[in-house]
């Protein structure tokens, strides 16, 4: 008789545990934001652009301040068939690109080396704190004196709107490490190299891809005001060139672009940081 109790409450065992499970699910998705949305990041765009068609239609915009969105599709196909804007939006993109190449690597390497020595830190995390007091932008005349006003000056300047919040983030992940996990690396006699590897890179990364994203905006802002400074093509040209000649459909198109490039940008980063921190359980997944 005693076996069978015993038998009864071994298989019971699971069956609690499972329902323990299912009840902290329930209580999450409570408290949780709830399901993911399909097509989230195009949801709001695509309410924006339905509210600017209805507006356009019913007449409520003034087309010479605010063109409909089939006008500005219409001047769009236009300057593609010239060959303007292709070649003005290949110039934005090498811009953008070895501008944020550079930012990107300069704020990893400062930030590890700051966020992983004493002397880094003291030499380092002060002098880019300084630098990010300073307007960036205020730079552009001094750059000018220095480098000149062709390519030089405005890849310059991309690449310190890059660097700056890449290094403050990845620098803060690597700064706010728990110090359980240093303990549990000293009970496992990890080397600081090992340490470094497996504890500290992986607990940074979340800090890492925030300041990515806000580096990947930075290089489009800082490319929309560049190209309106001493350029000859570009984006930011066209647009200023669109400005002297009141072409509010040009400027419209450029802003576009400048938007699709934006949003193609950042959702590439939330991919990789998805797939990166595909181990990271927050509310959003």
């Amino acid at each position: 008789m005693t076996t069978t109790t015993h038998k009864t409450t071994t298989a019971a065992e699971p069956l609690a545990a499972a329902a323990e499970e299912t009840r902290q699910v329930r209580r999450r998705r409570r408290l949780a934001p709830g399901r993911r949305l399909p097509a989230t990041r195009i949801a709001g765009p695509a309410v924006v652009l339905a509210l600017w068609v209805v507006a356009s239609a019913a007449g409520l915009l003034d087309p010479g301040a605010i063109p409909a969105p089939w006008t500005v599709l219409e001047t769009a196909g236009r300057l593609w068939g010239a060959g303007t804007l292709p070649d003005d939006i290949l110039t934005s993109l090498q811009r953008a690109a070895t501008g944020f190449a550079i930012g990107l690597t300069v704020g990893i390497l400062l930030a590890l080396a700051s966020g992983l020595t004493r002397t880094g830190e003291a030499l380092i995390d002060g002098t880019v704190n300084l630098n990010r007091a300073i307007p960036t932008l205020g730079l552009i005349p001094l750059f000018i004196l220095w480098l000149g006003i062709g390519e030089t000056f405005k890849i310059a300047i991309i690449a310190i709107v890059v660097y700056i919040p890449i290094y403050l983030n990845t620098h803060a992940a690597l700064s706010g490490i728990d110090s359980r996990f240093v303990e549990l690396a000293e009970v496992q006699d990890l080397s600081k190299y090992q340490f470094i590897r497996q504890v500290v890179i992986p607990g940074a990364l979340p800090g890492f891809f925030v300041g990515l994203r806000l580096g990947v905006t930075g290089s489009w802002l800082g490319l929309v005001v560049l190209e309106q400074i001493n350029a000859t093509s570009g984006l930011g040209y066209m647009m200023f060139q669109a400005q002297n000649y009141g072409q509010t459909d040009v400027i419209l198109v450029g802003l576009v672009v400048y938007g699709i490039f934006g949003l193609i940008s950042d959702s590439a980063v939330r991919i990789v940081e998805r797939r990166v921190l595909s181990w990271r359980r927050t509310l959003s997944s």
